[in-house]
């Protein structure tokens, strides 16, 4: 039978709840003039700067948090985690994306093996490979050096290798944000497939030639209903330009079923593996992320970005919690959202290269935490999980800033770059291109926290019908993340800070952050849908089964395609 016990039955977490009236009872334009109190709330690792001065916390809140992971047995859990224990019990597995990027004589264990062998025997095929195709030793079907490549996969084998490749580059005509990864991609493409509908395929395959393009399918099982009729999509694509027998030479594969892979016509030779101990959302350092990352910019840039991350894990698991940057992140959120009712989380790098990272940690975070009972199945009763969202600034300034100001509350990460690998600087000009975004890097923050009263509009005369409209209450918490440059290691790091900050969030809610059993439940329904499609189209077969509403909708659907295909 499952455990009645959930945190907020804890004495930290009452003592919590009780210190939000104190809170309430505070200004962050108060808090802020506490220097003690700001110095205390910044932290530096590995040339990362955190400052969470600007969250509406006090000394004493952190202390209180601290007891909470404390009563929360966070520590215990990381260790758990660390250790290959079967933290994710609704599945029965390890949790260990750790050991992806862990140092070659390492020791993870799982189910009493050493797992680190196996990931660098992967690794080492990768590079392996990688090498091989990268300098003409692999080449297509008419002898041809395969310089583009298409990551067929959704979810987890989409949007984190996504994330990666976008910071790494940062457009055709300009070097990209790594000039190392710039050398090592000249020439190159790397192009993502993940949804099944027809107009992405259609984007990937525009503009490349089947003779020179290899196709990496990305699927564990090798069933995933979409990824499975992409990659169904692009073997016609080939097959019809080079011959049936192509495959072999156009098509690698990611996954641990071979003989399903063998089936489709790939090699399995050229399937490289992973474990069921990596969560997709979590796979981006497996062969998931690495194979097409290596195959663009070659393996040594991408053992930097895993070497980041493994400097982050390292820090996670041994840290203080008092200065370790994911634990502090994720107690904050755990009290924004769970003890101040906010339960959104705006993610703002300022930094282009980063535009595909809010909607990674969207699947990271919102599968991962999205869930309404505690790991023992006993229905949560208090809210978890935050919605995530954000945008690159300055763009999100003049998209949503105005509610994050003026609307809602909504706690802010705001994420920036010493260093800009794109420096432009005009004649003229007051400041360089990269000094003014980060001036507003600077800026925001304080013009959330502090905001602006209505005396002050007054003092500068502003008349007295606008004063509401211009008044900003402040007090809006946020936290600021300085990176020293944008290269592979640093990429690798602010990925595991927020992976590690989302683990923590769910240690010390008391859920299950591994599993996603809320996905499941959509997909069979489609399949239902995809039965009434085809016995409609094949057989002429009238709609029924679904309710007045869902039934309507097909009837019309089925009703217009048939127009238009008579016109």
């Amino acid at each position: 039978m499952a455990s009645s016990t959930v945190i907020c039955d804890t004495e930290p977490w009452k003592k919590l709840r009780a210190h939000v009236e104190d809170i309430k009872k505070t200004h962050l334009r108060d808090l802020m003039t506490d220097t003690k109190r700001c110095q205390s709330m910044m932290v530096e690792f590995d040339g990362l700067l955190l400052d969470y001065s600007r969250q509406c916390a006090t000394l004493e809140t952190m202390d209180k948090l601290f007891k909470l992971a404390e009563a929360a047995n966070l520590k215990q859990k990381i260790g758990r985690m660390y250790n290959g224990e079967h933290i994710n019990s609704t599945e029965n597995r390890s949790v260990l994306h750790v050991a992806l990027r862990a140092p070659r004589d390492s020791v993870i264990q799982s189910d009493g093996k050493n797992v680190v062998p196996d990931v660098w025997k992967v690794l080492d095929k990768i590079r392996e490979f990688s090498e091989t195709v990268r300098n003409g030793s692999w080449v297509g079907a008419t002898g041809k050096a395969l310089t583009d490549v298409i990551s067929v996969g959704i979810g987890g084998s989409f949007l984190g290798p996504l994330f990666v490749h976008t910071a790494l580059q940062s457009g055709l005509t300009l070097k990209p944000a790594d000039p190392e990864a710039s050398k090592f991609a000249k020439g190159r493409q790397l192009r993502f497939l993940a949804n099944v509908d027809p107009v992405d395929v259609a984007r990937n395959i525009t503009g490349l030639n089947p003779e020179t393009t290899l196709v990496v399918v990305v699927s564990k099982t090798f069933t995933t209903a979409e990824t499975m009729l992409n990659a169904r999509t692009l073997r016609e694509w080939i097959s019809s330009a080079l011959g049936p027998s192509a495959v072999a030479k156009h098509m690698v594969a990611v996954s641990t079923n071979l003989k399903l892979v063998e089936e489709f016509g790939i090699d399995p030779n050229n399937a490289f593996a992973f474990w069921d101990w990596v969560g997709g959302r979590y796979s981006v350092c497996s062969a998931v992320g690495v194979l097409p990352l290596s195959l663009q910019y070659g393996f040594s840039v991408v053992e930097k970005f895993l070497k980041g991350a493994s400097s982050i894990d390292q820090h996670f698991y041994s840290a203080p919690f008092e200065k370790n940057i994911p634990v502090l992140l994720g107690l904050l959120s755990v009290w924004n959202v769970s003890f101040l009712g906010y339960p959104a989380r705006a993610i703002l790098p300022y930094s282009q290269a980063l535009e595909k990272l809010a909607p990674h940690i969207q699947q990271v975070s919102m599968e991962s935490n999205g869930k309404g009972v505690s790991i023992d199945g006993v229905p949560l009763p208090f809210e978890a999980g935050e919605i995530d969202f954000g945008e690159p600034g300055t763009n999100g300034q003049h998209s949503f800033y105005q509610l994050v100001h003026q609307g809602r509350v909504i706690p802010c990460d705001f994420i920036g770059v010493v260093k800009s690998q794109q420096p432009v600087y005009l004649k003229g000009e007051v400041v360089n291109n990269h000094d003014e975004l980060m001036s507003n890097f600077f800026a925001q923050p304080d013009a959330l926290a502090y905001g602006k009263t209505p005396e002050q509009l007054l003092n500068e005369n502003v008349p007295q019908h606008l004063v509401p409209h211009k008044t900003f209450s402040g007090n809006r918490p946020s936290l600021s993340l300085l990176l020293p440059s944008l290269n592979a290691y640093n990429i690798g790091q602010l990925l595991a800070i927020y992976e590690h900050r989302i683990g923590v969030q769910g240690f010390v809610w008391g859920i299950n952050s591994f599993d996603q059993w809320g996905v499941e439940l959509g997909k069979s329904l489609a399949s239902q849908v995809r039965k009434q499609l085809n016995a409609a189209r094949t057989k002429g077969k009238p709609v029924e089964g679904f309710n007045h509403s869902t039934t309507t909708l097909l009837k019309r659907y089925l009703e217009l395609l048939h127009f238009r295909s008579r016109c």
